[in-house]
């Protein structure tokens, strides 16, 4: 219901570019760069073993704009770290507070590419 709502939505207001999205499996089926390169941008929320081998395949798409959820501080800093040495750079960073009475936190961050 609510994706035929946002699709009803976008096309009642006029001058918005329309925004498709696709779950998926990367474990089984990874995005691969070509796939991957006619976005705008992207959103990737892995599981705690993190995404090191889509990092790689993202990299080499050049996507412009990447938005990184992660609940593992190390598996987020190294994939981060093939973005920023592939020329993405860390436009920003919070920590997300979620599970009031756990230690668990999540990290949110926002890579552009070529930026700075």
């Amino acid at each position: 219901e609510m994706v035929d709502a946002l699709d009803r939505g976008w096309r009642a207001a006029p001058g918005l570019k329309r925004v498709t999205g696709e779950a998926r499996d990367l474990f089984r089926r990874p995005l691969l760069a070509d796939e991957l390169a006619r976005f705008d941008a992207v959103v990737i929320d892995p599981p705690r073993a993190g995404a090191e081998a889509q990092m790689a395949e993202l990299a080499r798409a050049r996507v412009p704009v990447i938005a990184h959820v992660s609940c593992n501080p190390l598996t987020f800093a190294r994939d981060a770290r093939q973005l920023c040495e592939a020329g993405y750079r860390l436009d920003r960073l919070r920590v997300v507070d979620q599970f009031r009475w756990s230690v668990h936190t999540e990290l949110v961050a926002g890579f552009r590419l070529g930026a700075g």
